[in-house]
């Protein structure tokens, strides 16, 4: 995937589009793009007159995340690709729209919305991007073998199959690789390469569950797949006024202590964390006309604070101005 960083040798978001190059080079010119930054492979399809297809990346050494768009096509990898050149990368897809078909190790996985598959560059593949009669819009998530967590190629038991999805650390994943390409946007250099970060521990437990191998993970990638569920679930009942650390860690079956331990690295404490989430989702009611009907107690209410007085005075600390000059700033207009 392409590697920019900044002056400080930070990865930053990488953009590339068939748009910048001329309509009769896009097909052409895609196919050297993937087959450099992805892996080799033959590629068909039936719009390659008018063929469409746009990547952004970002990541670090051990795993990278890329939202990818491309018109309906097809991709064989075959055994003499792999003697010519193989990267030793797993990928995990999440289909946003469209349907992938992937072929690998006699496993067929026919992948919809919303779904995750796992395949190898070091393995046969058959890979078709369904023609439905628009784009397909995945997130890929590759993850360098030689640092996957799970060694000996424990996870190849996987490739060509749809994974678990409905519940636990594969839904988590899912929803965690659906939302990832808007926060990547939305984030500075650093904040987008810890997302890319997060997302391969989520991977590795998400695989390792599915094998029943999460004793063989490291315990930084257990610790930070448990962080990530934690904050999941704290978004999840912001709106809950017990929400607190004793609820958290009692729900996840740790103690108190070892739930501050997990904090201890991160900007906020778990209390810090809950306030300000709870914060932002009160400004955003605020700001936004539809809840232009809801009074400011009733919006503080709704996001799990006891007491309009305790809101007003947190919300002055964290916003310089009061909720209610927030909401008037907004109907006026001005930032």
């Amino acid at each position: 995937m392409p590697d920019d960083e900044t002056p400080g040798g930070r990865p930053v978001p990488a953009e590339v589009s068939t748009d910048c190059v001329p309509q009769a080079e896009r097909w052409s010119w895609w196919g050297e793009f993937s087959g450099r930054e992805l892996m080799a492979s033959t590629i068909s399809s039936p719009y390659a007159d008018r063929f469409h297809g746009a990547m952004q990346a970002i990541g670090t050494p051990e795993a990278q995340a890329a939202a990818v768009t491309v018109s309906p096509l097809t991709a064989l990898r075959t055994a003499a690709h792999i003697r010519r050149d193989d990267p030793e990368n797993y990928y995990l897809v999440l289909v946003r729209d469209g349907r992938v078909r992937i072929e690998q190790e006699r496993g067929t996985a026919c992948t919809e919305v919303g779904e995750l598959a796992l395949f190898s560059t070091s393995h046969p593949l058959a890979c078709e991007f369904v023609d439905l009669g628009r784009h397909t819009e995945m997130t890929l998530l590759r993850m360098p073998r030689t640092d996957f967590p799970l060694r000996g190629g424990r996870a190849d038991g996987l490739l060509g199959t749809t994974l678990d999805t409905s519940s636990g650390a594969g839904a988590l994943l899912a929803g965690y690789l659906a939302d990832l390409p808007h926060a990547v946007r939305t984030s500075g250099p650093a904040e987008a390469a810890k997302l890319a970060a997060i997302a391969a521990d989520l991977a590795a437990t998400a695989i390792a569950v599915q094998i029943d191998a999460e004793d063989r993970l490291p315990p930084e990638s257990r610790n930070a797949a448990l962080l990530a569920r934690i904050r999941a679930f704290i978004d999840l009942h912001l709106a809950d006024p017990d929400l607190d650390p004793a609820a958290i860690a009692a729900h996840h079956h740790i103690s108190v202590r070892t739930l501050h331990s997990l904090f201890a690295a991160e900007p906020e404490t778990v209390a810090a964390s809950i306030r300000s989430r709870r914060l932002r989702r009160c400004h955003a009611d605020l700001t936004d006309p539809a809840s232009g009907h809801r009074t400011v107690a009733a919006i503080a209410t709704r996001w799990g604070f006891r007491h309009p007085g305790d809101f007003s005075r947190a919300y002055r600390t964290a916003y310089g101005h009061s909720p209610t000059e927030t909401r008037t700033r907004a109907r006026s207009g001005r930032p």
